[in-house]
């Protein structure tokens, strides 16, 4: 019998062949098979196999044509790019794409195995149904031990809208859109309209700079003093931002309040919009008719998942939410919204832009830009990842086959994808991108690590004063909760005055009330500066900030997470360290102090000369 367990900690008495299907090992199932360790063993495999099944998805035939082909909704846009299956975001918007790659490595496991009953211990019932369906092809019986699940504390209004019909759920999410970003409408549009730069920048409004904000400047963490440099240099530049929520812009009125005074002291053509700027009972309209674009075509791909198995199983329980949001409900609405001011925003540039330069991520939005750009005859549009490329991040990799691009409705690709250093460049060669279209600049948001002055590279071990940990958080809820409860566990078995410094995520706050086990200091300040001032970081399971501190010389211990798939930007590196229990967590974090360190990889990881050449010989070409 196989005896699944998907559940906290390990069975009492393990029952047949146990199969851990969120653990990396128990000590008390020694003969057990962790199943995430197993796709840490195969990864390449996994990923490529997962990949190739996401392309070959959209090369299925519907009504006679390609699926990427059926889903145009306009000439020369395809929906089928904004699709969260395309998009693949594993960690927040798709995190049940880790229990597709899990069963995929179970069949790895089973073939030639026989068994005649398969037992799964679990809460998730789609997971359930993906097992039995598994169970029925190989011949065995299923059973599934339902067990409680987990309380969430969910508003009543939240409870009511999960189960209202995916069209309800739809013309609810676009009113409230609506209602809180209307007072974005028109900010920074006048300016926008009379724009003579011919160079334009998609980023993000977040992470802004708290004192240039004050002062009405624009500085933002993802751009450092690029923006400045262009000023200085005469360079007019259209800023078309994407709002997000922070605790610097709570709402939209700030937002647009920012906007209008970064317009009012800006020098030198530069010129700033959002995309809510260009909101409008046209744009509604236009959003509404290609909704319904997209629930027409719903008849024709609503079975289309269950009859393209991942493998030998089924797969269409784990994504069958996500499937009928992405034609009929709240994804299918914004993503149409946020093509339509896009179209809205790039086709009132009074000039024709040379060049275009956006943060990539390799989100929806992007696929729509892209496609957008190419048509109203702009030239070169620079895709910039602006942080790490992780290897299990499978929003930056594609099956090697999409990028051929000889038919329509092919993968939208910027003209050049500027990495910020030899790893990024090395993750995009291994994923098997067009080597000519990748080019190196200085890694912007990184430039601090060029003065900042690490560690020596001697055996460390912390001082009598006690070991000194920086916690790291994410911008994640669940990967900040997972990483604090494990630390709260960890921290009896610490050395005795041991002192644990949190930074938290500028957009995910940690109260210590949540952590009472726990004695913490709250901090804000630079990352660099604190760093200086610790032993050893602590970081979540999928946060950036670990190479920060990896490029300071600083012992990182990084936070193994059961739940998904190992997307530390540190996997595969020299020094890093990685705990998944309590006793592992206290242990690493103490060693790690006392071994020699790594050798500095900064500028292996990163280009990091502040005068920019790159990027200046990169935007003036």
């Amino acid at each position: 019998m196989l005896y699944i367990w998907d559940a906290e900690g390990a069975p009492q008495q393990p029952i047949g062949r146990l199969v851990l299907w969120r653990s990396y090992g128990e000590d008390s199932c020694p003969e057990a098979i962790s199943i995430p360790q197993w796709i840490e063993e195969n990864a390449d495999s996994l990923r490529a196999r997962y990949l190739a099944w996401v392309y070959e998805l959209g090369q299925v035939k519907v009504q006679g044509r390609r699926l990427v082909d059926f889903l145009d909704i306009r000439p020369g846009f395809s929906y089928w790019w904004m699709a969260p299956i395309a998009e693949k975001c594993n960690f927040s918007k798709s995190p049940h794409i880790t229990d597709a790659v899990r069963l995929m490595a179970l069949g790895d496991w089973a073939a030639g195995t026989s068994f005649s009953e398969i037992v799964l211990v679990s809460e998730n019932r789609s997971l359930s149904k993906c097992l039995a369906s598994w169970a029925s092809h190989k011949g065995c019986k299923f059973r599934w031990k339902k067990i409680p699940p987990k309380r969430t504390q969910h508003s009543l209004s939240k409870n009511i809208f999960k189960w209202l019909p995916n069209p309800v759920q739809g013309i609810l999410s676009l009113t409230r859109y609506l209602f809180q970003r209307w007072p974005l409408k028109g900010a920074g549009l006048s300016e926008w309209l009379g724009a003579k730069g011919e160079m334009t920048f998609i980023s993000y409004l977040f992470n802004l700079d708290p004192v240039g904000l004050a002062e009405g400047r624009y500085k933002s963490s993802y751009w450092a003093h690029l923006p400045d440099k262009l000023s200085e240099d005469g360079q007019a530049v259209n800023w078309l931002h994407l709002y997000v929520i922070d605790k610097n812009l709570p709402s939209a009125r700030f937002a647009g309040a920012a906007i209008r005074s970064f317009n009012g002291k800006s020098e030198n053509g530069q010129v700033h919009a959002t995309l809510d700027s260009f909101l409008g009972l046209g744009v509604v309209l236009h959003v509404i008719l290609d909704w319904l674009r997209l629930c027409l075509k719903w008849p024709g791909v609503r079975g289309l998942l269950s009859s393209t198995p991942l493998g030998e199983c089924d797969v269409s329980p784990l994504f069958e939410q996500e499937w009928r949001a992405s034609f009929l409900g709240t994804t299918a609405v914004l993503s149409t919204l946020y093509h339509n001011m896009i179209e809205a925003a790039i086709n009132s540039l009074p000039v024709r832009q040379r060049c275009g330069v956006y943060l990539q991520e390799n989100q929806g939005w992007e696929s729509s830009l892209l496609q957008i750009w190419g048509v109203t005859g702009n030239a070169s549009l620079i895709g910039v990842p602006h942080s790490t490329v992780r290897y299990w991040d499978l929003r930056y990799f594609f099956d090697p086959r999409s990028y051929s691009r000889k038919l329509t409705n092919e993968l939208p690709m910027p003209y050049r994808v500027a990495c910020n250093g030899d790893a990024a460049i090395g993750a995009y060669k291994r994923g098997g991108y067009p080597v000519h279209e990748l080019v190196k600049v200085e890694a912007l948001r990184y430039l601090y690590l060029a003065e900042a002055k690490p560690r020596s590279v001697q055996t460390h071990g912390f001082m009598t004063s006690g070991l000194r940990v920086l916690v790291m958080g994410d911008y994640l809820h669940s990967n900040t909760h997972l990483q604090m409860r494990l630390l709260e566990k960890a921290f009896p078995l610490l050395p005795i005055g041991t002192r644990i410094i949190v930074k938290p995520h500028p957009n995910c706050p940690i109260n210590p009330e949540d952590y009472p086990e726990l004695s913490m200091e709250l901090v804000e300040g630079s990352l660099g500066e604190l760093l200086a001032e610790c032993d050893v970081a602590y970081s979540s399971a999928t946060t950036s900030a670990a190479v920060d501190a990896y490029c300071m010389l600083k012992p990182v211990v990084s936070v193994l997470d059961p739940y998904g798939l190992n997307l530390s930007p540190l996997r595969g590196c020299a020094g890093a360290f990685f705990a998944s229990t309590p006793d592992e967590l206290a242990s690493k974090l103490v060693s790690a102090t006392k071994l020699p360190v790594h050798s500095s990889i900064r500028n292996e990881f990163f280009s990091l000369d502040p005068q920019l050449p790159r990027w200046k010989t990169l935007l003036c070409n």
